[in-house]
């Protein structure tokens, strides 16, 4: 059986429960389960805390695990673990941070003290852009850091900012790191069932993208009306009992499907319909 290891609380734990179930694996149902097995799909999950994910996989007690790439840099795991699929949700940024206008860029912390729950992800920055500064661990709540005396800025991750303004910080220097949820893996294995995995999580990452259109078109406006519904790969064309006229299905993306629709209807389209797809294999 394939061991995959998933967050056991927040938001990243909802999120992986939510692709997983719409990737066809059963789920726990509470969260005081720690170990499920889905003999169905033949895997088995191991609801962990976030941080530790890294360490389970880069060590081979999983076979994979679904992390933040900013917890799997600071897990300090080197070359034992590796990204093997990006997930596109839980985007977030990991960012230095401070009293407004206390610093304007990066260079100005040398020598101060950086607070953050990251200290492997900070060091690892620090190192890399030949910067000294102390690095103050905190476990939480780093926004109070610079308020109590114990820090100059902070090094935290944003997703929208509210927490820090609402502390009266900003932002400064670019950002240190992109974040979102990934998908990693025991560098150089690939274990039995990892490719139907991926291969499941792909259709759902493209479904949620993408949206299927079916419409009426007279056949004179067909080059026009599937230029403006490409698809994939192309279009299907059906008959209808009126012979001048076809029925096309195709795919459009998501952030498109109202352009689509207007510029179908303009064109001549008629009984345009737009329905969700749940699942795909591409």
């Amino acid at each position: 059986m394939l061991r995959i290891a998933v967050p056991n609380k927040g938001a990243l734990s909802e999120l992986a429960i939510e692709i997983l179930t719409e990737a066809g694996y059963h789920q726990r149902r509470s969260s005081r389960e720690l170990v499920l097995v889905d003999p169905e799909n033949q895997v088995e999950f191991f609801y962990l805390r976030p941080r530790d994910i890294a360490v389970y996989v880069g060590q081979g007690s999983l076979d994979v695990g679904l992390t933040g790439r900013d917890l799997f840099a600071d897990a300090r795991v080197k070359d034992t673990a590796e990204e093997i699929m990006a997930l596109g949700f839980g985007a977030s940024t990991f960012r230095l941070a401070a009293p407004a206008g206390t610093f304007t860029a990066t260079a100005e912390l040398a020598g101060k003290r950086i607070a953050t729950s990251y200290d492997g992800l900070l060091a690892a920055y620090l190192e890399k852009i030949g910067l000294d500064a102390e690095i103050v661990h905190l476990d939480g709540a780093v926004e109070s850091a610079v308020s109590l005396g114990v820090a100059d800025a902070i090094a935290d991750v944003v997703e929208t900012g509210n927490t820090l303004r609402a502390a009266g910080m900003e932002v400064f220097g670019e950002p240190i790191l992109a974040s979102e949820a990934i998908m990693i893996g025991q560098t150089g294995k690939h274990p039995e069932g990892l490719d139907v995995l991926l291969r499941r999580l792909q259709g759902v990452l493209v479904a949620r993208r993408w949206l299927m259109i079916d419409y009426d078109v007279d056949k004179a406006l067909l080059e026009q009306a599937t230029a403006v519904t490409p698809g994939l790969e192309s279009p299907t064309i059906s008959p209808l009992q009126d012979e001048s006229m076809v029925a096309v299905r195709s795919m459009v993306q998501k952030d498109d499907v109202h352009r689509v629709m207007d510029e179908l209807y303009v064109l001549g389209a008629r009984a345009i319909l737009v329905s969700e797809i749940h699942a795909i294999r591409l």
